[in-house]
């Protein structure tokens, strides 16, 4: 029996039987393979990043992320409005109503909170601050009042917050948190006592000073001034810092000097808040914070709540018609960037000033900068501290440090000579 022929391809030709692709064949067809899987893992990245990150395409993820977390703001002059307005006669005024047209800049309602999916909001219990008058103990007591009063008014709406748990729990029951902020330390007339006193009454934060200088520390008008009446804290303005760190009461050092920052910062032993405050290397007005503070609440602790004040926002021209939510973003990223993603949050001072961004004209706007954040290629977690968490994590920290103190309550009395010539005091 002879042997099967054996047929071989001529160079060129196909196999004859089709059982075999040739090498070159079987190249391209490989590589036609690979361009169509690549192609569709670019059509599943690219396509839903384009749609994610596209003009107003993060309003639902904003709303998602404010239901799940609250967004604590950390001043709003609402409790000061209805002293001007209303001589804080609650009973001559509907706060679940629109107050626009009740009194002129009106940011604050009911239905705007809950339009702005406001979680929680520190009030400040504020007076204005002159020599003419010395009655700065009552008004402030007048100050926290109407805030328990309208929290106890409107029960489906706010709950009185003393805690940073109280918070969570407060926005887990759908309300709003009422928190106190004294807004000046003008307002405890240099005692110790009143300040405890405060703090029983619930008052959780204090800003150092307003826009004049306490007997014990430089307010901001200072930081440009060759010869500041104290150059910072005085000795008995650092006593008060230890005071308020074994009550748990957090720092405010908006409206205070750039030195002042900086002694506080030395003697607190519990992180500090910025209430209502902004970035001055964007805009260099001096109730802003530097970058060397910035930094140090890397290692201290702490969170600088963004302010939306135009004047404190943009510094450049025009700043009356053309200040911008990406502005207010701006400063937003700046301090993340610098201080630290664990450091930034909001705290408007709406219905304290009198000029807004576009956009964010009241408390029911903001969602809008959550959305322009989005757009910027924020995370989920860097808003959700942003909204709320930072501050509420600044504020178990100091409950933990009052906690873990041990010492009496400080009954330093500050000299006679201090307060001799005192100018900053309560105007009405």
């Amino acid at each position: 029996m002879s042997a099967p022929e054996v047929k071989y391809s001529t160079p060129g030709s196909p196999p004859e039987d089709g059982r075999f692709l040739k090498s070159g064949n079987r190249c391209m067809f490989y590589l036609g393979l690979g361009v169509v899987v690549l192609a569709l893992v670019v059509v599943a990245i690219v396509v839903p990043l384009a749609l994610r990150h596209k003009p107003g395409g993060e309003k639902d993820r904003a709303r998602r992320l404010m239901s799940e977390v609250p967004l604590v703001d950390g001043h709003n002059d609402w409790p000061w409005q209805l002293a001007k307005n209303f001589g804080n006669q609650l009973s001559q005024v509907n706060l679940g109503t629109d107050l626009r047209l009740q009194y002129t800049n009106s940011h604050t309602d009911i239905p705007r909170l809950r339009q702005g999916m406001v979680g929680a909001q520190f009030w400040a219990a504020y007076t204005p601050c002159n020599s003419q008058y010395k009655d700065t103990v009552r008004w402030t007591l007048r100050q926290i009042d109407v805030i328990e009063r309208f929290a106890a008014k409107y029960p489906d709406t706010f709950q009185f917050v003393t805690t940073a748990q109280g918070i969570q729990d407060a926005f887990d029951a759908g309300k709003i948190g009422c928190m106190v902020g004294v807004e000046g330390g003008h307002m405890i007339d240099s005692s110790l006592a009143a300040l405890r006193m405060l703090y029983k009454l619930g008052t959780r934060y204090m800003t150092i000073t307003h826009s004049c200088n306490t007997p014990w520390a430089d307010n901001w008008l200072e930081t440009l001034n060759p010869n500041p009446e104290h150059n910072g804290l005085t000795d008995f303005g650092k006593t008060v810092i230890q005071e308020m760190n074994r009550l748990g009461m957090l720092i405010d050092l908006s409206h205070v000097s750039f030195k002042t920052m900086h002694d506080a910062l030395d003697v607190t032993q519990a992180p500090v808040i910025f209430s209502h405050s902004s970035a001055y290397a964007i805009c260099n007005h001096t109730r802003n914070v530097p970058d060397d503070v910035l930094r140090r609440l890397r290692d201290t602790g702490g969170v600088v709540m963004v302010n939306f004040y135009n004047d404190y926002i943009n510094c450049g021209p025009n700043k009356t018609e053309n200040t911008t939510i990406a502005q207010v973003a701006d400063h937003c990223d700046y301090i993340r960037d610098v201080a630290g993603e664990d450091h930034v949050g909001l705290g408007a001072d709406y219905d304290g000033v009198t000029r807004v961004p576009q956009g964010l004209e009241d408390v029911s706007t903001y969602p809008a900068l959550i959305e322009e954040l989005l757009t910027r290629g924020w995370t989920d977690d860097q808003v959700k501290k942003f909204l709320g968490l930072n501050l509420i994590n600044v504020f178990k920290r100091a409950e933990e440090v009052s906690a873990r103190m041990t010492m009496d309550p400080l009954d330093n009395l500050i000299p006679l000579a201090a307060i001799a010539n005192e100018t900053c005091r309560t105007f009405l």
